[in-house]
């Protein structure tokens, strides 16, 4: 049963809903919280939730969320999760802070795919179910849009710093996304009049004061050119001292940014390539992926002829080949949590490691005597084990260990020299990975 985490979101795009709305725990939170599951189980449909996750996880119901609700309570704040565990897939957190002046319901939810959001019908409801939430529960600001779209945006602090943020709040309208619910504080600072004669697809006055504005019939569409200009048109009707060709010259530059770009990466690293992307937020993504498209890792140098191979010059060959298998357990021993695959000693494992480290940023991160005296040797010794199980090789034990040789083919390889190269930085981890030295080990085998 697999359940929507951090990571998957950063997969591919999703709607985001962001939504802190002030409630009464006094009257208890049974009482206070049916409207926001009455909602959830009207408008939800395809996507509704079907399991609550607590201390324990429970298929869903009220009953299931009360009592999760219960599990989690501390004097401060009681956090419970929503999922679904088939697609799309769904993360709905409902936080509920207890310790504030103005009692805050928090929710924060993902639906995946954003194409899932392609109906306009879907979509109607979809805000429908919002509309019912800040009616019941008030909101400074709310907002449901592409989670890559935010991001660069800069949601929620929009060029702000973290303290001005937190001290100003949503103090001006500094973005309209494809669904806004805009606080009464927020409507009187814009004029009611004004804010109510938005150009927008859907706009309505809500019992409470705030005002619920939807730019667009469909949230998938948001990057669409007609959906920025009207998006262009709904922020400078209420900001009038923006201009509506910045603006949306600005809204069309992201949409480039977020364009789909093909990976045509150099087929040596195009695997670790793959997974380096995903590490990046997916609004950044398909830049980088331009960036690596372009990017031609450096031909491994670290290989002799067969014929300019060191003799071996060490009096028990056999026991130095067993320190080598030594020093590679090593590795093994420092990643076999965070990368299982390192038992097998495959290329695939290579992959995973250099995916590995350069998402732990290792050469930068770790202290560089102990990278030189521990790491290098354990990863030259484990590329040499590798080229020997796979392709083949065989070892050629030396005195000093930067000599080390495995023989493959016409070639011999130096592990010791390709590993103390790559552990130089993050990026030597691209320009000299494990996966792109063993592929070219493996072509020029025969």
């Amino acid at each position: 049963m697999k359940l929507l985490t951090l990571q998957d979101l950063n997969v591919e795009d999703s709607l985001r809903l962001s939504f802190d709305g002030a409630f009464d725990h006094q009257s208890g939170i049974e009482r206070e919280l049916t409207p926001f599951l009455q909602a959830l189980e009207e408008y939800a449909g395809e996507w509704m939730p079907n399991l609550v996750e607590g201390k324990r996880r429970r298929k869903y119901s009220r009953a299931a969320v009360w009592k999760a609700l219960e599990e989690e309570r501390d004097e401060y704040s009681s956090i419970i999760g929503l999922y679904r565990t088939t697609s799309p897939a769904v993360a709905l957190t409902l936080n509920l802070g207890l310790t504030h002046r103005r009692p805050e319901l928090s929710i924060s939810l993902d639906v995946q795919p954003l194409s899932f959001f392609a109906e306009a019908e879907r979509c109607r409801r979809f805000v429908d179910m919002i509309r019912a939430w800040a009616s019941r529960y008030p909101v400074p600001y709310a907002s449901a849009h592409s989670a890559a779209d935010r991001q660069l945006a800069d949601f929620p602090n929009f060029g702000r710093d973290d303290e001005t943020t937190q001290r100003d709040g949503y103090n001006k309208v500094y973005e309209v996304f494809w669904l806004n619910v805009f606080g009464p504080r927020l409507v009187e600072t814009v004029g009611r009049e004004r804010m109510l004669s938005t150009p927008a697809h859907r706009v309505e006055e809500l019992p409470n004061g705030s005002i619920l504005l939807v730019t667009w019939p469909t949230a998938v569409d948001f990057a669409s050119e007609e959906a920025r200009k009207a998006q262009a048109r709904a922020l400078v009707h209420l900001r009038p001292d923006l201009d509506f060709d910045t603006v949306l010259h600005t809204l069309r530059e992201r949409s480039a940014t977020l364009a789909p770009v093909e990976p045509r990466f150099h087929p040596d690293v195009a695997p670790l390539l793959l997974r380096v992307v995903d590490d990046f937020a997916i609004s950044e993504r398909q830049r980088k992926i331009t960036g690596f498209n372009a990017y031609q890792p450096p031909e491994p140098e670290e290989w002799l002829p067969a014929d300019a191979v060191l003799p071996s010059d060490v009096e028990d060959p056999d026991r130095v080949r067993q320190y080598y298998g030594d020093l590679a357990e090593r590795l093994v021993a420092l990643l076999h949590t965070q990368v299982p695959s390192v038992f097998k000693e495959t290329p695939e494992s290579l992959t995973d490691v250099d995916q590995h480290f350069w998402s732990e940023n290792f050469p930068e991160t770790f202290e560089r005597k102990n990278i030189d005296e521990h790491a290098v040797p354990a990863v030259g010794a484990y590329l040499g084990q590798v080229l020997v199980r796979n392709l083949g090789g065989q070892w050629i034990p030396r005195k000093k260990l930067g000599e080390a040789q495995v023989l493959v083919g016409g070639r011999v390889w130096l592990p010791m020299v390709r590993a103390h190269r790559y552990m130089r930085s993050r990026q030597s981890l691209l320009d000299h990975s494990l996966t792109q030295f063993y592929r070219v080990a493996e072509r020029h085998r025969s």
